[in-house]
């Protein structure tokens, strides 16, 4: 009997779990099963542009693991049972609509990757839910897009969101209009995590491109045509596009593993779940501790190194090879401002600011390559491997432990 290893999720940290484990391990002896709502992988850190109108590359994953031995599942997962070991999913349109297209269905496993990641955070703020737009993923950025073309000139949009998806969201609209009011409010000062050089320049590009910056500004209300802050101030807002963090998928929390208060899976070293070991939580879904004992953010930045990790440490644990030791720490944030200018903030391992900066020009390609070398990780998971898969050598079907290697 073939190991059945399931990944919940294929952004850019299931995709590339699932497409280093097809390498790392033969598929006379595993079977990998990717679960997605859409066929397509999505570059969710591109959302700002899809939502200004403008059209990404297609990169269905038909074509990006053809030959891999993945098998690709269109369905939307509603419910996980870890004590089972069943995943039960509801299948979906092939044709890239995430409407339902046959009842529910359980998936067994023997391994389980938890790559399910996060949505937006309406922060419990009223009427958020009712008139705000988001960009978390690509429904959200259509919508907002078809929003946005319908704003007359001089009509206002307002940002809410000092963090990065909001410094990239109010830069992108702005330059693609620039006959519209762009202002974001944000809780703290403008950029105020960033070195001197890094606020400087953003508040620089905020100028040029007429942006209105609210500072220290909580935004505690959302209507059709405004919004309200804590001291009483009313912002008009023909569009609020709602950026303050995100929010881990709610179905982790209704299972019997070991969750933090915000939902996400507590793992160890390895990404394996400190309460059900056949289960792996990677991205977003995973509390995984950095450099200094801090939680890693969630980002693209964290993810994809977290998806290494589980899938290493799953084929190691499947064939007795070495399981891996590699510290997740970081090196850089990278902010897009626009098409035309940008934003490298180096940083330290634990991810504050350092003195260096690049901006400008050359840091706008920089973040370019950044975005492309991360949509071809997911397409390319494996650089660095041997081409030699490890043999999985099946002792207990029932539970699907491996223990021994063979070349």
């Amino acid at each position: 009997m073939k190991h059945r290893i399931v990944v919940l999720g294929a952004g850019y940290t299931g995709a590339v779990a699932a497409g280093r484990l097809a390498k790392r391990l033969r598929r006379e002896d595993v079977a990998i099963t990717l679960v997605n709502a859409e066929p397509d992988f999505v570059e969710r850190v591109r959302m700002h542009q899809v939502a200004t109108g403008q059209h990404l590359k297609p990169r269905p994953f038909s074509e990006m693991f053809a030959g891999t031995g993945v098998e690709l599942r269109l369905a939307r997962v509603t419910g996980v049972d870890v004590d089972r070991k069943t995943v039960t999913v509801t299948d979906v349109e092939a044709t890239g609509s995430t409407a339902p297209a046959s009842g529910a269905e359980e998936l067994p496993y023997d391994t389980l990757v938890y790559a399910l990641g996060s949505r937006w955070n309406a922060q419990g703020v009223p009427g958020t839910a009712e008139h705000a737009y988001e960009i978390a993923g690509r429904p959200g950025a259509l919508r907002l897009r078809e929003r946005l073309a319908r704003l007359d000139a001089g009509q206002s949009v307002v940002v809410v969101g000092g963090g990065l998806t909001g410094l990239e969201a109010a830069t992108e609209i702005a330059e693609a209009r620039p006959d519209l009011d762009v202002a974001l409010a944000a809780r703290g000062g403008l950029g105020d995590w960033l070195s001197p050089k890094g606020r400087e320049h953003l508040r620089k590009v905020f100028g040029k491109l007429g942006i209105t910056a609210y500072e220290h500004t909580a935004v505690t209300g959302v209507e059709a045509d405004r919004v309200t802050t804590a001291d009483g101030k009313a912002i008009p807002a023909a569009v609020t596009v709602w950026t303050t963090g995100f929010a881990v998928h709610p179905i982790a929390k209704a299972t019997a593993l070991e969750v933090t208060g915000n939902g996400q899976i507590v793992v160890d070293g390895t990404m394996r779940s400190v309460s059900h070991p056949d289960v792996y939580a990677i991205g977003d879904a995973a509390m995984v501790m950095g450099p200094g004992d801090k939680p890693l953010r969630m980002s693209c930045a964290s993810g994809t190194p977290t998806a290494w990790q589980a899938a290493d440490a799953i084929a190691a644990r499947l064939t007795g090879g070495k399981l891996p030791n590699v510290s997740i720490h970081y090196f850089n944030q990278c902010i897009s401002l626009g098409r035309k200018e940008g934003l490298i903030q180096y940083v330290t391992a634990d991810d504050r600011a350092v003195q260096a900066v690049l901006t400008g020009r050359l840091a706008a390609v920089y973040k370019e390559l950044i975005c492309k070398s991360a949509a071809w990780g997911v397409a390319n998971p494996t650089l660095g491997l041997p081409t030699r898969r490890r043999r999985v050598t099946v002792e207990q079907a029932a539970t699907g432990s491996a223990v021994k290697a063979s070349a």
